[in-house]
């Protein structure tokens, strides 16, 4: 499948920046089961690429000029494939170790280890097991845009019954964490038609995670939309994996002076 996708960002403040500094997760990452076919980044300032930890491909912008507004925008043509079973390949550096360590958003409390419990019998589960919790987080957390903020804990968004795809997402990996299993952030896209929306925000611009299974014959990552309770398939564009959100967001920074800021985000996902 081919996508077509272009992410603007748009920020307004009330008062004039001295300085932005951003870190900037907005291409697609370099993997067997997707393709960069035409891909550019505009945006004001210096943009600086580099590789990070995790094999993201990143930039960091800088902006030292007076200004009240900046604006990001990401865009090209992807070509990706389906991976068999969720199961996706990847030219990881670091071991799957890694992604046992539990951050602030994705440290396990009383709650969170009690569902791991009940769904993730040891360190050794397979892709069933793993589908099993994401479906129990997909009804238990219902989808409500505006819950939850980027802060919010894997805990705090299971108390309370509700959040957005970065909790379900954070909820499944501080399970995975409390069991043991490897699992991973991944900040992305999805088309929108492939989960019968119309082409929103919300819809477009994605997280899940990938988690490591043992099957039989296979031992490796699965990618699982926690959000939807399904498996990957070409329908998604991998921008980055980390930890949890703060390590893959797509935009994060500091800025010197600029007052209040407003910040609208467009994304539109087009399959050819």
């Amino acid at each position: 499948m081919q996508l077509s996708i272009r992410h603007e960002t748009l920020y307004h403040y009330t008062a004039t920046l001295a300085y932005t500094i951003q870190q900037l997760h907005l291409t697609p990452r370099a993997e067997p089961q997707q393709h960069v076919l035409q891909w550019q980044l505009d945006a004001p300032g210096h943009l600086h690429a580099y590789t990070d930890a995790y094999g993201n491909l990143s930039h960091m912008l800088t902006l030292d000029k007076p200004h009240e507004a900046l604006a990001i925008v990401a865009e090209g043509v992807i070509e990706t494939t389906a991976p068999p079973q969720g199961r996706v390949q990847t030219k990881d550096t670091l071991s799957p170790l890694v992604y046992t360590v539990a951050t602030r958003l994705t440290a396990p409390d009383e709650a969170i280890r009690a569902l791991a419990a009940a769904f993730l019998p040891g360190q050794r589960v397979g892709t069933r097991e793993l589908m099993g919790l994401a479906g129990h987080i997909h009804g238990a957390v219902a989808y409500q845009t505006g819950a939850t903020e980027v802060t919010t804990t894997a805990g705090a968004a299971l108390a309370q019954g509700s959040g957005v795809c970065q909790d379900h997402a954070h909820i499944f990996l501080a399970c995975c964490h409390a069991a043991g299993i490897p699992a991973r952030y991944v900040s992305g896209y999805i088309d929108p038609g492939y989960i019968g929306l119309d082409n929103a925000d919300h819809a477009a611009s994605h997280a899940w995670v990938d988690a490591w299974a043992h099957d039989d014959g296979f031992a490796g990552w699965v990618s699982i939309d926690v959000t939807h309770a399904r498996l990957m398939t070409d329908a998604y564009c991998r921008i980055a994996i980390g930890r949890d959100y703060e390590a893959a967001a797509p935009i994060r920074g500091m800025r010197a002076g600029g007052g209040d800021e407003s910040m609208k985000v467009e994304v539109q996902i087009v399959p050819q």
